[in-house]
């Protein structure tokens, strides 16, 4: 575990891939990918689907990467495309924009809050009030540093928070791929079954929040042309939907159904089986996740608020304004209600999108597979707005 964890972070701090302008723009999108979903999904998904988990699991990554291939060609279409997007696609793309700022905001509060109850979970003081305390905290460092380094300073915090997340990964992966093959070995391999009806069904429009975060990129146009947020997108989603597959397979083959809890840290007594320093390695990795998702949701957010605003509203403002929203809803309101909301706001957003995208589509004269493509992913993603039930 820790040859693997040592191997993955030198290579990922070093300079030749940290410093590279297109590392740090898929930084960003993998961050929020890469987010709280991490610590949810093996407990959920091998709980309710069994060893069929994997294939809940690719499903999911397939239907994200093809709403990112939607939002890829709105990205080509609004940004320096021949002809002008008209007056209903732009009204689509608006109203995409202020769900997704509802969204960020609420995703923000809530990715802190779990850092907040994470951080409290070591220490004498593991109550609401001081996990509130220490969000409270981080919110106001992500204002400052927004306020003051702008996007930059925020990537670079991400940076060396991914990196952080990802050589924890790197470890987990190995010691679950190890272990793995000494149940098969030993003829102990777990073969579950699960159970596949229609509330299953609903989880798993749910889950889509799980593997969001690939738009932020949609939003980094202050800093990076129209090619190379495409790119690092497609990047992010490869690296991430790798990581997801492999994660939950090694999982659905390993652990018992019927032994996996479902708090958000059932995922460390998983672990703990495979080796003690596991569960001290994934506490480090949920702060660091729940970190860089929150950075990188207020990267994009404030990407977006400028880009509403025509630039009349600086992405630093915004960062400001996102951060004090989050800190009056983690001292105001219930944020596992208000999350089932920014569940159904993220899919609405994905499900304009996709109409956005098959509305230009047909008006550029397409092929009608890509066009009827872009279609069904939007009424897919509408029924997932309607039917889903919220995993986080």
């Amino acid at each position: 575990v820790l040859i693997f964890l040592i191997a993955a972070a030198l290579a990922l701090f070093h300079p030749k891939l940290s410093a590279t302008p297109t590392w740090r723009a898929t930084v960003t999108p993998l961050a929020s990918i890469i987010g709280s979903g991490f610590l949810v999904l093996a407990p959920l998904l091998v709980r309710e689907f069994g060893v069929g988990a994997v294939l809940v699991m690719a499903a999911l990554c397939t239907v994200a990467y093809l709403v990112g291939m939607a939002i890829r060609y709105n990205i080509r279409q609004f940004d320096g495309a021949a002809r002008a997007p008209g007056l209903l696609e732009r009204r689509i793309e608006r109203a995409s924009d202020w769900a997704l700022a509802f969204a960020y905001v609420v995703s923000v509060c809530y990715y802190l809050n779990l850092l907040g109850a994470f951080a409290m979970s070591m220490t004498p003081v593991n109550d609401a009030f001081h996990a509130k305390l220490m969000t409270t905290a981080v919110l106001a460092f992500i204002a400052v540093l927004g306020w003051y380094r702008g996007l930059h300073g925020l990537e670079k915090a991400e940076t060396v928070t991914v990196g952080i997340k990802l050589a924890v990964i790197a470890g987990l992966l190995a010691g679950m791929g190890y272990y793995t093959g000494l149940k098969a070995h030993a003829g102990e391999l777990q073969l579950h079954d699960g159970h596949f009806n229609w509330d299953t069904v609903r989880l798993a429009f749910g889950l889509l929040i799980t593997v969001q975060g690939f738009e932020t990129s949609r939003y980094l146009g202050e800093a990076y042309d129209a090619d190379t947020r495409i790119r690092t997108m497609r990047y992010a989603q490869w690296i991430a939907s790798a990581i997801y597959i492999v994660y939950i397979a090694l999982a659905g083959l390993s652990f018992p159904a019927e032994d996996v809890g479902l708090r958000e840290t059932a995922v460390i007594g998983m672990t703990a089986q495979i080796s003690p320093i596991l569960p001290i390695l994934l506490v480090a990795a949920a702060l660091a996740a729940q970190f860089s998702a929150a950075v990188a949701d207020t990267n994009g957010c404030g990407g977006l608020a400028e880009e509403m605003s025509d630039g009349r509203l600086r992405s630093r403002v915004a960062y400001v304004g996102l951060a004090l929203l989050a800190l009056m809803l983690t001292w105001s309101a219930d944020i596992y209600q208000i999350i089932s909301y920014a569940s159904r706001a993220f899919a609405i957003y994905y499900a304009l999108q996709c109409g956005l995208a098959a509305l230009l589509s047909h008006r550029q004269g397409d092929s009608p597979v890509r066009t009827g493509g872009f279609a069904g992913l939007t009424s897919l993603l509408i029924l997932a707005a309607a039917l889903g039930i919220p995993a986080e």
